[in-house]
């Protein structure tokens, strides 16, 4: 016959002397750091790939932006850039490609570029910005980084 005890639900039973014991546990980060986490979070976008589709065609579709939108159009095929630069670039375990690489390193010096006064030179930076980013979409989507629009 074996002996067994009944132990109320309330009652704390201790747990062995010669278990091990369990560190307690720390917050990955402090107070700073997870305001920073939520600023970039609040900060946040997603990547709107058919609305990079729609700049790339505005920028080297069969019409010339007009010029009160071509600035605009900079900025936004700027900010694409960007985003996709990042996304190339986040992920340690998924390294970019050797063409990732040099999409970014050769879209750096355009993301800086002052936008000319002339609407012909800014269609040109526009149409420049625009081929860097379109190989780039087109790069991480062949790779599974991102997926195209439904």
């Amino acid at each position: 016959m074996s002996l067994t005890a009944l132990v109320p639900e309330n009652d704390v039973v201790p747990p062995p002397a010669d278990e091990p014991s369990i560190p307690q546990w720390t917050p990955p980060l402090d107070t700073e750091g997870l305001r920073s986490v939520l600023e970039r979070i609040k900060d946040w976008s997603p990547l709107d790939v058919e609305e990079v589709f729609d700049d790339l065609d505005m920028a080297i579709g069969n019409q010339l932006p007009s010029v009160t939108t071509t600035d605009a159009l900079i900025d936004r095929l700027r900010s694409h850039l960007k985003q996709l630069s990042d996304i190339a670039l986040a992920d340690e375990q998924f390294p970019p490609t050797r063409v990732m690489v040099q999409l970014v390193e050769r879209g750096l010096p355009l993301r800086g570029e002052r936008t000319p006064a002339a609407h012909q030179q800014a269609v040109g930076l526009a149409r420049r910005l625009a081929f860097v980013t379109s190989d780039l979409v087109e790069e991480l989507i062949e790779a599974r980084y991102i997926t195209e629009a439904e």
